[in-house]
Order: structure tokens, then sequence, then C-alpha cells
């Protein structure tokens, strides 16, 4: 099992259109439709947890909400100050939610 964050995304938005209209002209079959935003799950999920190796740091003046459930983490932040490097980015708000990568690579992992 793979996360679903990344469904909610311009690129999860776009394949999910697209695949939506491949059924509509009945290209595909919707079964189909469904193995491939799992597929997409699993890939992206696992490309971000090997292959992306930039970090960043953040401070928030305000941790606005915060809310742990279904082993996810999500924080609601006020006045945020993104560093990488030299580059600093100031926010008025940002959501983030948070995943425990390792269990989905690990599970990935015992399947092979």
């Amino acid at each position: 099992m793979s996360y679903q964050l990344y469904r909610n995304t311009t690129l999860g938005h776009t394949l999910q259109e697209s695949l939506d209209e491949l059924i509509q002209y009945g290209q595909i079959t919707p079964q189909l439709a469904c193995k491939v935003l799992l597929q997409f799950d699993k890939s992206i999920n696992q490309t971000l947890a090997t292959r992306v190796k930039s970090r960043l740091t953040f401070k928030a003046g305000k941790l606005n909400t915060y809310r742990f459930c279904d082993n996810v983490w999500t924080f609601m932040l006020n006045d945020v100050e993104f560093r990488e490097v030299q580059e600093i980015t100031k926010i008025d708000k940002v959501k983030i939610v948070a995943c425990d990568g390792k269990n989905v690579s690990e599970e990935g992992s015992s399947k092979k």
C-alpha cells in the first residue's frame, strides 16, 4: 500500500483527468484506470524516497493547528520561513502533511 497524497498534485490531477477521459471514450476500463493510479501512487512514493536528495529547513512563527490520525501528521503553520543553503522564502500560511515513508517502502520490499 502506498500513500495517495500525490494524487492531489498537478501531476496527479492531470493523470486522473486523462484516465477519466479514456474511460469516457471507452478506450480503457475503470479497472485499468484504478491499476494505473495504484502504480502512480507506488512509483511516486518510491521515487521521492530514493531519488530526492535536497534538504531544506523551515521555521514557523506560529503553529496554528496540528493533528495525528492514521499514522499521518498534519500541521497548519503561519509566518513560515524556508531555507535551502542560502535561499530564503517566506510564506504566510503552510499546510504540511507528513507520513511515515519507511512503512511504505518496507511493505513494497517485503512483497518482492
